[in-house]
């Protein structure tokens, strides 16, 4: 499954790129993109796993840029 969030309060292009990376090694995940521009996140997940894949997204985008929020 492929959906895509916005997100609030991204800060700089290096954490956009640093998060992207991060998503990318989760188990489950098939792509991911962070544009700071857009401040836009596409996951390309697994579908039986999708919402434990986000809730992993969540965490990891936290831990990179703890002020950034993904609009669910």
């Amino acid at each position: 499954m492929k959906r895509q969030f916005k997100l609030l309060d991204l800060d700089c292009a290096s954490c956009a790129a640093k998060m992207e990376q991060a998503i990318r090694k989760l188990d489950g995940v098939h792509g991911a993109t962070v544009s700071f521009l857009t401040q836009k996140l596409t996951l390309d997940a697994d579908d039986a796993r999708f919402d434990e894949i986000l809730r992993q997204v969540i965490t990891v985008c936290r831990k990179v840029e703890p002020d950034c929020t993904i609009v669910l």
